[in-house]
């Protein structure tokens, strides 16, 4: 069963469609949208419905749901965006900027510039670029999922 959401929380606000979000992703236990702060266009957050804070929280039945999205949008980022690959991270509390669980899905190319942990920030060009790339993540997940189907 999943925790009630935090009424503090932005992501639990997102999933409740009380604050906006770029998805490009969702079902029944997972939520996938843009991060409002990328390191790249077309880094995505992934998420459990459900409010938990860290990995460790989270309960054992909810792992594979997380991870097999997870695993979807980082195909649909590297095809969508004909990417080279993708860097996957979690961040718990340390460096966690919204205390909800959250996997990153980051599109890379090589001499992308990301060495180490000191990263740039490369913010979309404006919301049209922004609302393109979404939809394109959203229409290759869809077709991915549909051929796993």
């Amino acid at each position: 069963m999943d925790k009630p959401a935090s009424g503090n929380c932005i992501f639990c606000k997102i999933v409740a469609r009380d604050a906006p979000g770029s998805l490009v992703y969702e079902d029944e236990e997972t939520v996938a949208f843009l991060d409002l702060q990328p390191l790249f266009p077309g880094h995505v957050l992934v998420s459990p419905r459900g409010h938990y804070e860290t990995l460790s929280d989270l309960p054992a039945p909810m792992i594979e749901p997380l991870f097999a999205t997870a695993q979807l949008l980082t195909k649909a980022v590297e095809a969508a965006l004909k990417a080279e690959g993708t860097f996957v991270a979690i961040n718990n509390r340390v460096s966690q900027s919204v205390p909800h669980l959250h996997v990153h899905v980051v599109p890379r190319r090589r001499k992308d510039g990301l060495k180490g942990f000191f990263w740039p920030k490369n913010p979309y060009r404006d919301d049209e670029e922004r609302e393109s790339i979404r939809v394109a993540i959203e229409q290759t997940a869809r077709d991915l999922k549909s051929r796993e189907l």
